[in-house]
């Protein structure tokens, strides 16, 4: 996991260590630290930004003439990028969870993305925690426009263990939104987990489809799924979303595979908002909670 990235910023700051950081050397350095980060879809708005950053805290390090400087050069790379990372806001998605169980009203959880990212898999690892953590969980099978998610949605719920509510395709995908969270309500089942239909900017009709499902759900949380790989286009697809609906957190998946690592620190940069999970693999186990913190050490060491 974000191996590419690790070694770039670990050649990066040895370099700064041993340089006297002011004028045309500190450019260069700079320079080749925005490269570096851009070759690993960083975007570049937020690579200028950490460059400046490390520009403005420069001076520290000269000033401490350290014999090793690597160290406090590490320090301040850790520092700025945490900033960058948590800038998007602290989770609140189980304790939205906890306060609608202690009103006996479930938590709405939207799902949105495009086809390809998880999405269905990423409903299902989510369904899982949340029923090991206690809570009861319905799941709306709210794609009604591809063929063969909703039948793949009730594989997934049949190995979870959690009811799914389901009309035939091309029927009024609100609707099911709006039964299944119905059904919660009237069988006290604490969160509803809605899938929607995978869409591209382009397709108008969908992204309607979308903004009606949020009207009419009311959810307490939107939750965004995006592909780690998709490089720069993870940013792309994330403003693109929050244009049409609100966005309150992402899943990040195939984490795991991400050499690169930039998608993560872009979107929380770019977007505004917490990355909440990240996948790390096939099982219903493999999602964890998006620490800033942990994702730091990789990146820096």
């Amino acid at each position: 996991m974000f191996e590419k990235l690790r070694s770039g910023i670990g050649s990066i700051v040895e370099k700064i260590s041993k340089t006297e950081l002011v004028g045309e050397d500190l450019e260069k350095l700079m320079q080749e630290l925005k490269i570096t980060l851009a070759e690993n879809d960083v975007a570049y708005p937020v690579a200028e930004r950490i460059c400046d950053a490390i520009r403005q805290k420069a001076a520290s390090v000269q000033v401490s003439r350290l014999s090793d400087r690597r160290k406090p050069v590490e320090a301040i790379i850790r520092e700025i990028l945490l900033d960058v990372l948590k800038e998007s806001g602290e989770s609140s998605f189980f304790e939205k969870i906890e306060m609608k169980k202690k009103i006996r009203e479930p938590a709405v959880i939207v799902f949105v993305g495009i086809n390809g990212t998880g999405k269905t898999t990423t409903i299902a690892k989510i369904g899982y925690l949340v029923k090991q953590r206690g809570y009861t969980v319905v799941i709306a099978c709210a794609d009604t426009y591809r063929t063969g998610s909703i039948e793949q949605l009730e594989e997934h719920a049949r190995r979870i263990g959690v009811k799914t509510i389901k009309h035939t395709y091309g029927a009024d995908a609100a609707a099911v939104a709006f039964d299944s969270i119905n059904h919660a309500r009237a069988n006290g089942i604490n969160v509803v987990l809605i899938d929607t239909a995978g869409r591209m900017q382009t397709k108008r009709n969908l992204l309607e489809e979308m903004k009606k499902i949020v009207r009419v759900a009311s959810p307490d949380f939107v939750m965004l799924v995006v592909d780690s790989l998709t490089g720069n286009d993870a940013v792309e697809q994330g403003r693109s979303f929050s244009q049409s609906v609100r966005i309150d957190g992402i899943t990040l998946t195939k984490l795991d595979a991400d050499a690169k690592g930039g998608s993560a620190i872009s979107l929380a940069a770019e977007i505004r908002r917490p990355v909440i999970f990240a996948g790390t693999g096939q099982s219903y186990e493999d999602l964890i909670s998006f620490d800033p913190g942990t994702i730091v050490n990789k990146i820096v060491g």
